[in-house]
């Protein structure tokens, strides 16, 4: 058996070593290499589980669609070389053993820089599958304006694996974002919960953009406190859904669009339509990498992220609302 697979990604040829290593085990537990590639359903697995190949093929698919999320963005690298129930490697500085080619972002740090890896284009994104790299996080500002950033995540994160209440909080916040005239988009975390994303125009640091989702948050838990909450430690949480707008500090990330997480069945991160969520069938681990490249040919977004706004109108709204 051939333990190294060599494939073409526009200038760049990149290896892909040890194809049939077994990184997803199966929800129910065997781990048995994939039998087959390309299914539509989230179970056609049956009791197989994904492997490294898997995930280098699926990203080599998804790259069209996930490359615009990921372009100019620092990011942080979580990998499984033994299998997500293997150890786990937050990476954040780039190896000095990576190719020339792949792009770096040097940024500022307490104390000194980190060199980020930024992942430009299709090759850059297969050599890091074939680093066992399962889950990109992206910086929420670009390497041009490292300071400003053009994106602000909610995060709706349940107690349990209750997607009922993530829904319910989903409409609630789109529904406030909707009224102080702000574009949201959602996505699918592939774990419990859902990312509500709002463009902004890269006019404001992460200070005042963290303020402003906090406010946001803090206007629905007030409103909502016997279902939501923005307490950070889990014990004042109770069964309520946690709003949680850490993620929008600097040098804090967020899972990047069509990310694959570390869980078995290997769900994926995917942006849905407003629509989809009145789907009963939806549900944050809905799509796999067997079916989110169909997802992705659906372009959910459609457009909703071109355009930043400024904060300040936002929050004249927000203010007048609170009273």
């Amino acid at each position: 058996m051939n333990d190294v697979r060599t494939v073409r990604a526009g200038r760049r040829t990149v290896e892909l070593h040890r194809p049939q290593k077994v990184l997803f085990p199966s929800p129910d537990g065997k781990d048995e290499g994939k039998g087959k590639r390309g299914g539509s359903d989230a179970g056609d697995h049956g009791g197989t589980g994904h492997t490294k190949a898997d995930l280098f093929d699926y990203y080599r698919a998804v790259a069209p669609f996930m490359l615009p999320h990921l372009r100019d963005r620092p990011l942080m690298l979580e990998r499984h070389p033994d299998g997500v129930d293997g150890p786990q490697f937050m990476q954040k500085d780039t190896p000095d053993h990576y190719p020339d080619w792949i792009t770096r972002a040097e940024v500022a740090k307490e104390g000194g820089t980190v060199t980020h890896t930024v992942c430009d284009d299709t090759a850059t994104l297969l050599f890091l599958a074939d680093q066992a790299c399962v889950t990109l996080h992206r910086w929420l500002s670009r390497t041009s304006r490292i300071d400003r950033p053009d994106r602000i995540v909610f995060d709706l994160d349940p107690s349990g694996d209750d997607f009922g209440a993530v829904r319910d909080a989903a409409r609630l916040l789109g529904e406030l974002l909707d009224h102080m005239s702000l574009p949201s988009a959602l996505m699918t975390t592939g774990s419990r919960g859902l990312h509500v994303v709002v463009p902004v125009n890269g006019h404001h640091d992460f200070d005042d953009a963290r303020a402003f989702a906090k406010d946001v948050a803090d206007t629905l838990a007030e409103a909502h406190p016997e279902r939501l909450t923005t307490a950070a430690r889990k014990k004042d949480r109770g069964d309520r859904l946690y709003l949680d707008v850490q993620r929008n500090g600097y040098a804090q990330t967020a899972v990047a669009p069509f990310s694959v997480r570390a869980e078995p069945g290997a769900p994926v991160a995917v942006p849905i339509a407003w629509e989809q969520l009145d789907d009963p069938a939806v549900h944050a681990r809905s799509w796999t990498i067997d079916n989110a490249v169909e997802q992705a040919r659906t372009d959910p977004w459609a457009g909703v992220l071109r355009s930043g706004r400024a904060l300040g109108p936002a929050r004249r709204k927000l203010r007048a609302l609170r009273g």
